[in-house]
């Protein structure tokens, strides 16, 4: 069972050597963020910031930019929980969970291992090598827990096209950086229809709670009145990033324009659905890890 979303919790990462400070030494607090180091070992620390679920923590293992290297989420008593699967999508009133795979002015392609037990965040990789986009993404990306792109429905609204056999992704705008792994609660704005060589790919432009501009913008038009030329930004970086690998470029359905507020919703209400089907195994699951 998918438990409920709070204001504030704890994030801990395990890190290589660094300072250490005595268990009873001071800690720097913030509205949103906090971090203590707890004495350990010689070589090894935790670290520890706020996001909204008191009861979901990260956990690095390995080390950034490796292969190895993972981000899985854990429950307070430390059992490994899936952030697709064990993490709710809605939270009431249209806003949702938003789980940051990678955060905005950074290029390391980060996203959730679908195959892999328990779905950590691990970058990904071509013919044995990590993934990098050719220039940094501008805003904070990645899911909607508990949704999927079934590849076997296709759409007739989108060319028909069959979706891509992931979660919907999130382009959260907000001025913040986020972290990997951090939760964010969200209010969809609008939907951009990517046809990523063939397959559908929903991009939902969101806007975290916590930003400043967030009771300002509540649909489509308000991203255009209060963030100028962001939407079209967003279409033109996802429709060119892999120009340079010398693929061509990506396409958009619904008139290669973003639909409104109403529309992301129906989007996120369907991929729901396809969801549920997936983990009761009323549809058949493939390589995806359930667990």
């Amino acid at each position: 069972m998918a438990t409920a979303i709070a204001t504030s919790t704890t994030t801990c990462f395990l890190s290589k050597a660094s300072p250490f400070l005595p268990k009873n030494a001071p800690y720097r607090t913030s509205s949103l963020y906090f971090s203590r180091r707890l004495a350990a070992t010689p070589k090894r620390s935790f670290s520890c910031r706020a996001i909204y679920n008191p009861q979901i923590l990260t956990k690095e293992e390995g080390q950034p930019e490796t292969l190895d290297y993972r981000v899985f989420f854990v429950d307070n008593s430390g059992k490994k929980i899936s952030p697709w699967h064990d993490i709710p999508l809605r939270l009431g009133d249209n806003i949702f969970n938003f789980v940051v795979e990678i955060p905005k002015e950074s290029s390391a392609k980060m996203e959730v291992a679908t195959d892999e037990s328990h779905t950590p965040i691990k970058q990904d990789t071509k013919k044995g090598k990590l993934r990098y986009y050719p220039y940094n993404i501008n805003w904070n990306y990645g899911l909607l827990p508990q949704t999927w792109e079934d590849p076997s429905l296709a759409n007739s609204e989108v060319e028909g096209a069959f979706g891509d056999n992931d979660p919907v992704d999130v382009v959260e705008i907000g001025e913040r950086q986020g972290k990997i792994g951090e939760i964010l609660k969200v209010k969809p704005l609008g939907a951009l229809a990517m046809i990523d060589e063939g397959e559908l790919d929903w991009k939902i432009v969101a806007i975290s709670l916590d930003d400043p501009k967030a009771s300002l913008v509540n649909d489509v038009d308000d991203v255009e009145k209060h963030f100028p030329g962001t939407l079209t930004a967003i279409r033109d970086w996802f429709r060119d990033y892999k120009i340079p690998d010398g693929k061509p470029a990506n396409k958009f359905g619904l008139g290669n324009k973003p639909a409104n507020k109403d529309y992301a919703l129906k989007v996120i209400a369907e991929t729901n659905e396809s969801w549920a089907k997936l983990v009761k195994r009323s549809i058949p699951a493939g390589e995806l890890s359930l667990l």
